[in-house]
């Protein structure tokens, strides 16, 4: 089985990611790497990250040009270009992934599936356009969708998430400089976050509508996320009543560790993987769940490459097998 793969906006973070996912994939040969801003450079050039892939960047149009019936289609860009690009990709019958917002939230969602494989496998299977989810969200809802069996119980959430520099895109700007990041942590949307619609979504749809405050900071390095979770209840939580809820609700995940011992996530073990890891305590009543993820991995290009595994009908850690080692 082999499947032909189009990425378009292929010359950021989450398009460099992807392309080094797919050349270790058993099944996925990529036909179009098409880029604006690249196109006629080769990819080595652009990622020194990749210094033996010496492949062209396509220019404009070339994968709408290419792309034949069910084939894979990787929209890397901004959410205007999807919103413009994704109906065209479908007409012509192909299959569609945004990495953007575009189609996450259901007013925008244009029959697109959210790809949230930990939740909607079966629609993911199914669908002609995912939605991939936000790096933010995809690291609380991990920690927060089980409490869904304890809903009646919650009365707050505040989610204190950090994020390396790479969460914030390729394109230059003066507050990504090193200078301007290094020895800091800084806090923004204090007032609105993008992805607080999101989470508040999908909390939403397993039963949890407790109020909630997100607060996202970014951190001096480059990739990961670690999202502490505090859930206050109007009855005190159980740690051992909570552990056995979260190993039975990712039992049939392979990408999602529920740790032990004290153990807390290692963001860099977790790097250039697809991985997630959870750590449960308890304190005072208040329940405390800490997830990592790779920012760029489980939380963009990596379950970009799981989504395209469950809607092609193969395991869902095809050509993602790297693990993670925790020291």
């Amino acid at each position: 089985m082999t499947i032909r793969i189009h990425l378009v906006g292929a010359a950021g973070y989450a398009a460099a990611d992807l392309i080094n996912y797919l050349a270790r994939h058993p099944h996925a040969e990529i036909a179009t790497l098409e880029s604006h801003s690249a196109a006629g450079s080769r990819v080595c050039d652009q990622f020194p990250t990749l210094p033996h892939d010496r492949r062209i960047f396509d220019g404009e149009g070339t994968a709408l040009r290419r792309v034949q019936r069910d084939e894979i289609v990787f929209l890397c860009g901004e959410r205007e270009t999807a919103r413009e690009l994704a109906p065209q990709f479908l007409a012509k019958g192909a299959r569609v992934i945004d990495l953007s917002d575009a189609f996450r939230l259901q007013r925008d969602a244009d029959g697109a599936v959210y790809g949230f494989p930990e939740r909607y496998r079966d629609r993911i299977a199914q669908a002609r356009l995912v939605a991939n989810p936000g790096c933010y969200p995809t690291a609380a809802l991990l920690a927060l969708l089980p409490f869904a069996e304890f809903s009646a119980n919650i009365e707050r959430i505040v989610i204190d998430a950090k994020s390396g520099i790479t969460g914030a895109g390729r394109k230059p700007a003066l507050n990504k400089m090193f200078a301007e990041v290094e020895g800091n942590v800084h806090a923004y949307g204090i007032e609105s976050h993008r992805h607080q619609p999101e989470i508040g979504q999908e909390l939403a749809a397993v039963g949890i509508t407790a109020g909630f405050i997100f607060s996202p900071h970014v951190v001096p390095f480059s990739r990961g996320i670690l999202a502490d979770c505090y859930v206050i209840g109007k009855k005190p939580f159980d740690l051992a009543t909570l552990r056995a809820t979260f190993e039975r609700r990712y039992a049939s995940s392979p990408f999602v560790e529920v740790l032990d011992n004290g153990r807390v996530p290692n963001l860099p073990a977790l790097a250039r993987t697809n991985d997630a890891q959870l750590a449960l305590a308890v304190r005072n009543g208040i329940a405390h769940v800490m997830c990592g993820i790779d920012n760029l991995g489980k939380g963009t290009s990596g379950v970009a490459v799981q989504n395209m595994n469950i809607m092609c009908g193969l395991e869902e850690d095809v050509g993602l097998g790297a693990r993670a080692t925790v020291v």
